[in-house]
């Protein structure tokens, strides 16, 4: 009788299995269907998307929100949205002023690792490969002593093009001459930084760091791609040394993040 019945308790197991199963394939064919039409009518436009992203639109119906992107960032930049966000629920997003991203990883792994290619790794290895070929043709270039992977590390870090930061020229210290000395963010703040120029392997606390200077220019020391994505130059006057964004900037959100002001005088404004 026993045996009857742990029996008949299987197959009732089973046959529900089996109706969930077809419940969930019915919802998940729905998801489809919205997902599609909707795409095109709720893109998060505000959203700073990881490097590579492919227009928002197609993001959003392109993407699994498997969070692989999420696990491998070593400095954790990349966040899933919420539940509010609709139809962007679960897909990755960087908020800067919480932790950019500092390509400490040196090789674009949110891109590499993403099933879907909503995050595109394409056109960073075209450029990576442009530029071991370039240094090759070099005059006198000896390529034994050129390792290919710095080459390319430095050319697909620079091809990034996540966002543009715009200076508020009301609140930013430089332009009104004043300098900085401390810890730009408190000794609270939770995120994490690879400083240039530091030969540093992997990145450290930025509570941990105190910065003293005549005139405020975090944006640019910090700035993990250089004098290529922002500069110190002159104001009109001559009298003050302020920043200056050029379209070689990745928007990677650094200088959002090291910024004293309460409110940064420097932001990203994604593309």
């Amino acid at each position: 009788m026993d045996k009857e019945k742990k029996n008949l308790n299987r197959r009732e197991f089973f046959k529900g299995g089996i109706a969930a199963a077809g419940t969930l394939a019915v919802v998940g064919t729905a998801t489809f269907i919205l997902d599609k039409s909707a795409a095109k009518s709720m893109p998060r436009e505000d959203f700073l998307r990881p490097p590579g992203a492919i227009s928002e639109e197609d993001f959003l119906y392109g993407c699994i929100k498997c969070g692989l992107c999420v696990q491998i960032c070593p400095v954790h930049a990349i966040e899933l949205a919420g539940a509010g966000e609709g139809l962007g629920f679960g897909t990755p997003y960087i908020a800067p002023r919480i932790q950019a991203c500092d390509f400490s990883c040196d090789a674009l792994q949110c891109v590499e690792t993403c099933p879907t290619a909503v995050l595109d790794f394409r056109p960073f290895k075209e450029e990576g490969v442009r530029a071991v070929e370039k240094a090759a043709a070099e005059p006198g270039a000896d390529l034994s002593t050129v390792n290919p992977f710095e080459v390319q590390k430095v050319a697909m870090k620079e091809a990034v093009r996540m966002g543009k930061a715009h200076v508020n020229r009301n609140t930013c210290l430089a332009h009104k001459g004043e300098g900085f000395k401390g810890n730009p963010r408190g000794t609270d703040f939770k995120g994490v930084h690879r400083s240039p120029g530091k030969n540093e392997v992997s990145a450290s606390p930025l509570k941990d760091r105190v910065f003293d200077r005549e005139v405020c220019d975090l944006c640019i020391t910090e700035c993990p791609i250089g004098e290529k994505a922002i500069i110190q130059r002159r104001s009109r006057s001559g009298r003050k040394l302020i920043p200056h964004v050029l379209d070689g900037c990745t928007g990677c959100g650094v200088c959002q993040m090291v910024c004293p002001t309460a409110q940064p005088s420097i932001v990203v404004e994604p593309f």
